[in-house]
């Protein structure tokens, strides 16, 4: 099970940063930089399985291929800026993490208007006029 390696990478690199800060400290965030990125190297294969599914699903129902790409696209800018507020925040740099939360919010929000639009466009053709 992927989850057990996952787990086992995680506190092997807890126990090394914890005996690192000891003596230096400033190595500990590159541990914990090589362990985030190990992490999601093992799980690629799980990615691209679902990203495959959901593009067959898409297929089947006829959903344009541009959405399903922005929407995965959204998706992989939440999770990697999510991985890098984390890393910021695991070196005491909070207010880098909240401009990083906030740049890609609006990013985010930007991808999405085209979706946003469409959809609105759909409601005002259900509507009755």
């Amino acid at each position: 099970m992927e989850i057990i390696k996952i787990i086992g990478i995680a506190f092997i690199a807890l126990v090394i940063i914890i005996l690192l800060k000891q003596y230096r400290p400033e190595f500990a965030i590159y541990i914990s930089l090589l362990t985030g990125i190990l992490i999601l190297l093992l799980v690629m294969d799980e990615l691209k399985g679902i990203i495959t599914l959901l593009q067959s699903l898409a297929s089947k129902a006829s959903i344009n291929s541009s959405f399903l790409t922005l929407l995965i696209k959204i998706t992989g800018i939440a999770f990697l800026s999510e991985f890098a507020v984390s890393i910021c925040k695991d070196s005491g740099e909070g207010a880098i993490a909240s401009k990083i939360e906030i740049g890609s919010k609006i990013i985010i929000i930007s991808m999405s208007i085209p979706i946003i639009s469409s959809l609105l466009e759909i409601i005002l053709k259900i509507l009755p006029t």
